[in-house]
């Protein structure tokens, strides 16, 4: 587990937390960040994908603006983060995007997993970009503004019924114009998957991830 740095299109470089596993490698994964950047939290999450056999990739798509951004979830850091998610520029982090791919391609098939900001990214990502042959979306609220792309691999996304920044019946209506996408709905809040968080919701963040890895494990390592 390192950080390296990645030569993204269109920008300077970037850093980006790589894991490798221990032994043989299933896949690649790259993670994408939520507004709070690759901090420890999604170096976590990105180090547990590891620990299950993938090459696994978290570009700090925010570095661009502020390098080294890191934050934790109190109020302020929330709105710092927000600061800097308003000034991406979302072509941009699909080419940072895009050479953590290459980079996670060393692993085998690659998937992005996004949390947040980066489930919303995850979602375009499987629309618009190649390399990929799958994609996982957590609570990512733009998804709904953008229900018309249609996602080029296997989709899999999660959301809670008890989010207040995303409405459920945009979450069904994702679902009702792609039903070959398996959407999940959660008895959870915003961010229910970060135990740094306190909307974490244990049993909801568990049974996600189970899903998820049997999602992956099924587009990245089945024959």
């Amino acid at each position: 587990m390192a950080w390296i740095e990645l030569k993204p299109e269109g920008a300077g470089p970037i850093q980006a937390w790589r894991a490798d596993p221990a032994g043989p490698r299933r896949g690649g994964i790259v993670v994408v960040q939520e507004i709070f950047g690759v901090n420890a939290h999604i170096r976590d999450v990105t180090d547990r994908f590891a620990a299950e056999g993938y090459l696994a990739v978290a570009p700090a798509i925010f570095e661009h603006v502020e390098p080294k951004f890191e934050a934790g979830y109190d109020a302020q850091s929330r709105e710092r983060g927000m600061a800097i998610a308003g000034k991406i520029d979302r072509e941009q982090v699909l080419r940072d995007v895009a050479a953590a791919i290459e980079v996670a391609k060393e692993g085998g098939k690659v998937a992005v997993v996004g949390f947040c900001l980066g489930g919303t990214i995850a979602w375009t990502a499987a629309g618009r970009l190649s390399g990929l042959s799958a994609a996982v979306g957590y609570y990512g609220g733009g998804i709904i503004g953008l229900k018309d792309l249609k996602p080029r691999v296997p989709t899999l996304l999660h959301f809670g019924d008890k989010d207040q920044h995303i409405p459920i019946a945009g979450v069904k209506e994702v679902a009702a114009a792609h039903p070959d996408v398996e959407v999940h709905i959660y008895p959870a809040d915003h961010g229910f998957n970060c135990d740094h968080r306190e909307s974490y919701d244990a049993p909801s963040a568990a049974l996600a991830w189970t899903r998820t890895l049997a999602f992956l494990s099924k587009h990245l390592t089945s024959v």
